[in-house]
């Protein structure tokens, strides 16, 4: 466990601006870390990454292991 406090926010990168109407890990990406550094907050905790399985929920993908590498990478880039 952490030794000292810490403090952060839950977001997804999805929901980070981006081009094509969907976030992703691009330069906003970026600018929101440089954001936290800024707070002074220390995590940022994401939603799971995977490709949504039944009903769309992306808690129940089909592995906890494989991101949806597609739809999150920088298409600038």
């Amino acid at each position: 466990m952490f030794e000292q406090r810490a403090s952060g926010i839950l977001l997804h990168p999805t929901s980070v601006p981006a081009h094509g109407g969907i976030g992703d890990l691009g330069p906003a990406c970026y600018k929101f870390i440089d954001f936290l550094a800024a707070a002074r907050q220390t995590l940022w905790q994401v939603l799971p990454l995977g490709p949504p399985g039944y009903g769309n929920s992306p808690y129940s993908a089909t592995s906890a292991f494989a991101g949806n590498v597609p739809a999150k990478a920088d298409v600038a880039e």
